[in-house]
């Protein structure tokens, strides 16, 4: 749930934080989500591929959560 939480509050504002994108990697990497959880992150991705949703953290960074969703 906290995962899409913080995926809906970066829709709405159109900004992924830098301390929402550490929360994300957090439970992604306790295994604390569910399945739909990472459906949400795959929205929040194409959300920032899309220029939809900006992020905090440098864009030349990459997205530390897309990889592990993928693997999941």
């Amino acid at each position: 749930m906290m995962i899409r939480s913080l995926v809906k509050s970066a829709f709405q504002t159109g900004c992924l934080s830098v301390e929402s994108e550490g929360l994300i990697h957090q439970v992604l990497t306790t295994r604390c989500y569910q399945s739909n959880d990472l459906v949400a992150l795959a929205a929040l991705d194409d959300g920032i591929r899309s220029g939809n949703i900006k992020r905090e953290a440098s864009a030349h960074r990459p997205l530390e959560f897309a990889a592990l969703s993928n693997s999941h």
